[in-house]
């Protein structure tokens, strides 16, 4: 079967019954048969929980054993990648030591379509083995059709070199579900606009990466109860919503949790052990030292010392 027909028999990419005549529809009638087949999301991606656990594991385990975790894609799959990979630094403090995202077309491909690039077999490998990769890292091979060559090629030398493999793709029994160690294939169903995977697709792999990479961060210590506390407070607003996350968290004034952030060089884990252990910022260190970043693991140290 050549590349055209295995394109062709796609599922994201043959044509929606339901939306035959969209182009002759009245405005309303446009929004409510694209919403409409938006409802289809959450469900394909609540059929790939069992996948999705999976991946979080072997992912969690990839960054607690000093792993990084590098994303792949194309387009609009590529692009997402990148905004996953990207607001992981203000939100939990993680950037691109631990976490990277290669895009086909290079930066250049985030503002302006660069199609031709999603078939460069040599160029994913060339992008892939740039960044060094080694066994303990992992790879998070992201395309809507399951076949893009741009990751393809990566996939298959990561699997070769012993990395984590893990595909993300929107449609069953693809290529990259014979090559990946887990495969999340949320299946949406043909789009409102065919071919246009820039919607349910990208949809989907938004919630499935958000899913995905919130659940390992919560894994490896980067949340306290539900809040963010490895979060950056880079601008006055984020400085804010640290005063606002220890005052929750301790249960002490916002004027107090100023205090005791100003002491902690803003360092929200650090300020919540101070408050909680009623200690200083050396010892606040160590006892999160001792339970590997996690608060409520240092918390426990404090009880069971006290």
């Amino acid at each position: 079967m050549d590349s055209k027909r295995k394109l062709a028999n796609l599922t994201t990419e043959t044509r929606n019954q339901a939306t035959l005549n969209i182009d002759t529809s009245s405005t309303t009638e446009i929004v409510t048969l694209i919403t409409q087949e938006d409802q289809h999301v959450l469900r394909a991606v609540q059929e790939e929980i069992p996948r999705i656990v999976e991946a979080a594991e072997l992912l969690t385990e990839v960054l607690k054993q000093g792993g990084r975790i590098i994303y792949m894609g194309s387009g609009t799959s590529g692009r997402l990648g990148v905004l996953d990979a990207a607001e992981l630094l203000p939100t939990f403090g993680v950037g691109e030591d631990q976490v990277k995202a290669l895009i086909a077309g290079g930066t250049k491909a985030m503002f302006i379509p660069v199609e031709h690039a999603e078939d460069d077999e040599e160029a994913g490998l060339e992008d892939f083995l740039g960044e060094d990769p080694s066994e303990q890292d992992a790879l998070v091979a992201i395309s809507a059709s399951g076949r893009t060559p741009y990751v393809m090629a990566p996939l298959k030398k990561a699997k070769e070199m012993g990395l984590v493999t893990i595909g993300l793709t929107c449609n069953g029994d693809s290529e990259i579900s014979e090559v990946a160690q887990v495969t999340i294939a949320p299946v949406v169903g043909p789009e409102a606009v065919t071919g246009s995977t820039r919607m349910k697709a990208g949809t989907a792999q938004k919630i499935v990466l958000n899913t995905l990479s919130t659940t390992v961060m919560i894994k490896i210590g980067k949340v306290y109860k539900n809040l963010m506390v490895d979060m950056l407070p880079t601008n006055e607003k984020l400085q804010q919503r640290a005063i606002h996350i220890v005052a929750e968290a301790t249960g002490i004034t916002q004027e107090q949790a100023q205090e005791v952030l100003e002491a902690a060089d803003f360092n929200i884990k650090a300020a919540i052990v101070m408050v909680q252990a009623d200690c200083d910022l050396e010892t606040a260190h160590s006892l999160l030292a001792q339970a590997e970043g996690v608060v409520g693991k240092a918390l426990q140290i404090i009880a069971q010392e006290g």
